[in-house]
């Protein structure tokens, strides 16, 4: 199959992932358009939002449909390190009689990750997920263990409870592609959600593709092209984020005291190749930079003491740094012709 057949075929794979998901998850549009450039992306994400928005039951089904292996980590404070990655044990070898180490797999080694209260647990487990979100692979006991392909890390964060908590470090924070905010549904989606729920069983969802092809379109997605105008656009708004330079928005100054690094940049235009894919086009445009810009920005921006004082969000500071950079306009293609 040709790059230009597996970008089309993304399109088609796209829309059927869409159609087997809300036969379980009503509403949340924009969330599942978010969570699927993550993955096609081949990146990873936190979910942020309160208990009963079916953040758990999204990600099992959405392994369902890719044909992937699917574990849940429940994060809590006494949760330890080798509790996800897998230890090393003792056992002993029927055939020599001689003690010798097996190791034994954590939760970790499976496609999809569900890392469920994230910020629930402590700073050395959530440090566990670092070296297996960055290289795809475990060291225990000075042996490493590769995982295996595709690998996602999905993290989801309670906004309400923070007693108790350990809210991820920024330099965690990084790691992540998205940041994606799970919202109440609209009186419509909860009375469709009440009914859906409590009057049967769940509809059955059938898989769309497998894990090779995950593979294969995010390759196909890597190679889409970009012209430099919009790779400049993209680096434009995350410099204007560095209030420490004086590339630095006046308004950004104002709400924030350290801005987004070199790696929003990356995931701006990886993003963006992923959402213009998804849709049919390899022409990538200024606006599927400002689709992204959202979700890629708000965890990589510390607000200042001004801005929470003032009840200012991140989101709002983004909103405000996008109207001050709008978007070159672009004739967009609906199908692909050539790269």
């Amino acid at each position: 199959m040709s790059e230009v057949e597996t970008i089309e075929k993304l399109g088609e794979v796209t829309e059927k992932i869409k159609a087997e998901l809300r036969k379980v998850i009503v509403g949340q549009d924009e969330v599942l358009d978010q969570l699927l450039t993550t993955v096609f992306s081949g990146g990873h994400c936190i979910l942020e939002g309160v208990p009963g928005l079916a953040k758990t039951l999204l990600i099992s089904t959405l392994s369902k449909t890719m044909s992937l292996d699917f574990n849940r980590i429940q994060f809590t404070p006494d949760l330890m390190p080798s509790d996800i990655t897998g230890t090393e044990v003792i056992q002993e070898n029927r055939t020599s009689g001689e003690r010798e180490f097996r190791f034994l797999s954590g939760p970790i080694f499976a496609n999809i990750i569900l890392a469920d209260e994230i910020n629930r647990t402590g700073p050395k487990t959530q440090a566990a997920l670092l070296e297996a979100m960055q290289e795809k692979q475990v060291t225990v006991a000075g042996h490493i263990h590769k995982l295996s392909l595709p690998f996602f890390v999905l993290a989801t964060q309670n906004p309400v409870e923070q007693e108790g908590t350990y809210p991820l470090p920024e330099a965690q924070q990084d790691r992540f592609m998205f940041k994606i905010l799970v919202g109440y549904p609209t009186a419509e989606e909860e009375l469709a959600i009440v009914k859906s729920t409590t009057t049967g069983s769940l509809e059955d969802v059938c898989p769309v593709i497998s894990a090779d092809e995950v593979l294969e379109l995010q390759e196909a997605v890597r190679k889409v092209p970009v012209s430099d105008e919009v790779i400049k656009y993209a680096t434009q708004l995350v410099r204007s984020t560095r209030v420490t330079t004086d590339e630095a928005d006046a308004g950004i100054k104002e709400w924030i005291s350290w801005g987004a690094g070199p790696r929003a940049s990356q995931y701006l235009i990886l993003g963006a190749k992923t959402r213009a894919a998804m849709a049919g086009r390899v022409n990538v445009t200024t606006e599927d930079i400002q689709q992204v810009a959202l979700p890629v920005l708000r965890h990589r921006l510390v607000l200042n003491f001004a801005a929470e004082s003032e009840g200012m969000t991140a989101d709002r500071v983004i909103s405000d740094l996008l109207k001050n950079h709008p978007p070159h306009k672009t004739v967009i293609t609906d199908k692909v012709e050539s790269f």
